[in-house]
């Protein structure tokens, strides 16, 4: 049954990742040229600048419409929308995409900068496929501006486009971004390999019936044990069989996005580290929480008994704060843990580029990246350990939460 549950939270979640955050397109535009000599192009574009561990970081963890593996880009689909002129559909390959993600051409006054779909602001633009000589990005006012250069004219571009309405300071721009990113398209590609294990498991337990486990089914029925035993029963008391399906539903969506995120050089995605995808189950966990409340559990919220009426005043205020509070803090949770330790391992390989200065010293470099090698790869085991436990709080916390509001009351 929780098969459905996953394609529901699948649904749910993916397209809230192609509206990133705007400071996910903020960073990633610093990283774009690491290393070399100073010179201009273009515009006034600088054509090289000094390696920055932490814009280059932030760059390889944010979202975009471009899916890497390794050195190679694979285009996604991308679905636009502007009010005034339609749909604009059409594969991100027509951007004919370079280095870092960044496309060298411009389609339907659309283009890509840094891997994100931007639009050109200026009207004058030509609503065409015309070759585009880079951009310049600059800080106007606190917020980050991009400049698009064609023909050695600098062009004002929207931002990306989120559907946040100004709470991470994004707001709606003046067209609707509604592609594939490869944090949607490693969800959908997860999604697809949960379906399939939990048939094949479904199957096996029918054709094996009465026998002992045996591969794939050897290993999903420990740790469906585990946390049916030590998760489910205890915090959810004799509801625990309705609620198994949501709560190893999101167990196992987390932990397998946890462990997909920590493959090296293969797409390079960090779902579980959008800030987007995380508040999506951290709603849904709210919405079956307090959907599933009892008299008693709203009784304690609204008007707790046996408390004095002038403790009542301060005592309701709290309570219905802390209502919200419970998935904010499973929201940032996941969120936070995740994107430090891609962070952190990403910044222990830019100590390589940092001791060699950019390449410069080779033997600085070398040296480097041993210690660079270790640290990572010490770094890599702890993700691995970080990824069940992170899997396994959000849903100890998810069934507690809900398990407290079903609870009945003692007499």
């Amino acid at each position: 049954m929780y098969k459905y549950l996953i394609i529901l939270l699948s649904l749910l979640a993916v397209q809230a990742t192609s509206f990133a955050s705007p400071e996910d397109s903020t960073h990633t535009q610093n990283a774009l040229h690491e290393s070399g000599d100073h010179g201009q192009g273009a515009c006034g574009i600088e054509q090289h600048t000094e390696f920055d561990a932490g814009s280059t970081a932030l760059h390889h963890i944010a979202d975009a419409n471009v899916y890497s593996i390794g050195p190679f880009n694979l285009p996604l689909p991308c679905f636009l929308y502007v009010p005034t002129e339609g749909w604009h559909v059409f594969s991100s390959s027509k951007f004919d995409i370079g280095h870092h993600g960044t496309g060298h051409k411009a389609i339907n006054g659309f283009v890509l900068d840094g891997g994100t779909v931007r639009r050109v602001a200026d009207e004058s633009f030509p609503k065409t496929e015309v070759q585009v000589d880079g951009f310049k990005h600059s800080e106007e006012d606190g917020k980050f501006v991009s400049h698009v250069c064609y023909n050695g004219q600098l062009y004002l571009t929207d931002a990306k486009s989120t559907a946040d309405f100004g709470v991470f300071g994004g707001g709606i721009t003046s067209f609707y971004d509604f592609s594939l990113t490869k944090n949607s398209t490693s969800l959908l590609l997860m999604t697809i390999l949960l379906i399939w294990v939990f048939l094949s498991v479904n199957s096996a337990y029918k054709k094996r019936k009465g026998q002992a486990p045996s591969g794939l089914q050897n290993f999903i029925e420990p740790i469906f044990i585990f946390i049916q035993d030590d998760v489910c029963k205890p915090f959810l008391g004799n509801k625990w069989e309705k609620y198994l399906p949501f709560i190893m539903s999101l167990f196992f969506f987390v932990l397998v996005l946890n462990f997909y995120g920590q493959i090296p050089f293969f797409g390079g995605a960090n779902v579980t580290g959008n800030l987007a995808f995380t508040m999506v189950l951290a709603i849904i966990a709210f919405l079956v929480t307090n959907f599933s409340g009892n008299g008693h559990y709203w009784k304690h919220i609204l008007w707790p008994p046996g408390v004095p009426l002038y403790v009542k005043v301060i005592l309701v205020p709290v309570e219905i704060i802390g209502v919200f509070i419970k998935p904010l803090t499973l929201m940032l949770r996941l969120f936070a843990n995740i994107t430090a330790g891609h962070l952190v391992i990403l910044v222990f390989i830019s100590l390589i580029f940092i001791f060699g200065n950019s390449g410069e010293s080779v033997g600085a470099s070398l040296g480097a990246s041993i210690g660079s090698f270790l640290l990572t790869m010490f770094m890599m085991a702890i993700e691995l350990i970080v990824a069940f436990v992170q899997a396994f709080v959000f849903a100890i916390l998810t069934a507690s939460y809900i398990g407290a509001a079903t609870e009945e009351a003692h007499h």
